[in-house]
């Protein structure tokens, strides 16, 4: 795995991630649901920012929930009881050693999580090996690279590129959406497709440009500041101008465009 979360684990971090999953449930989950009766594996659950829309999507279906860090898990829990979804089972376990018999499940979701691993192909192996023969995994990955606004900043981009880095020196890959389809066919995935999902922000969206522009992107991004700056990725007033950049295409004659990508297969 990569060898840190490069987001950390603070409870601003948290909120973040929650600010994320409720700006984007249609947009990234409005296509997924599971049968009733099926068995779903929910890789990688964190805090369980997905997790609610996920049960509450497929309330007939039986998830498993994991994650290696146990106290990520334990949030995860508390957050779904308080929804009132009894549907949801949480287990510690490492993506790389999974402690299923082969066969065990008829579908897995894991969002946001290959981009923060070191050997992503082989998680995807390791999961497929979960799959009954024509189950189905559905991934969601973000791509900082495709990021873009107005008014335009060298200085913003460069402080995007300051998280970019420190994710790669952490060993994962904020660039993940654009590599899903070859890694799941190099996996061994069959029938993969892979469809675009872009956040476009106007003043016009108040709740996008609070809860994307300001709350989830521009907050990762300012989340880093101390790290990026520790580490002489970037200077300390740059990456201060870049996220006033960020901020400023929040006002009313700014814009914000961000493209996640979602993919399907077959085991």
């Amino acid at each position: 795995m990569a060898k840190a979360y490069v987001h950390g684990y603070d409870p601003r971090e948290n909120i973040r991630l929650q600010d994320q999953a409720t700006t984007l449930v249609d947009l990234l989950h409005s296509d997924t649901a599971y049968p009733a009766g099926s068995r779903v594996l929910e890789a990688g659950c964190g805090v369980g920012a997905q997790t609610v829309t996920l049960a509450r999507n497929s309330p007939g279906a039986s998830i498993v929930s994991i994650d290696i860090a146990e106290e990520s898990l334990a949030q995860a829990e508390r957050i779904v009881r308080a929804a009132g979804m009894p549907n949801v089972r949480f287990q510690q376990a490492d993506i790389y050693h999974l402690p299923f018999a082969p066969q065990s499940f008829d579908h897995v979701f894991v969002c946001f999580v290959l981009e923060h691993l070191r050997e992503p192909g082989a998680a995807l192996r390791k999961l497929k090996e979960c799959l009954r023969p024509g189950g189905t995994i559905t991934v969601i990955e973000g791509d900082h690279g495709s990021a873009c606004f107005h008014p335009d900043s060298d200085a913003a981009r460069a402080a995007i590129h300051s998280q970019v880095e420190l994710q790669s020196r952490a060993g994962g890959n904020a660039l993940m959406g654009r590599a899903l389809y070859p890694l799941l066919v190099t996996a061994g995935y069959r029938d993969v497709r892979v469809s675009p999902r872009m956040v476009y922000v106007d003043s016009s969206k108040p709740e996008l440009v609070d809860g994307f522009t300001k709350k989830t992107f521009t907050a990762m991004i300012e989340g880093v500041r101390q790290s990026a700056i520790e580490e002489g990725v970037i200077e300390p007033a740059l990456f201060d101008q870049g996220i006033k950049d960020l901020y400023r295409t929040a006002e009313p004659d700014g814009t914000f465009c961000y493209t996640f990508f979602k993919a399907l297969g077959k085991a």
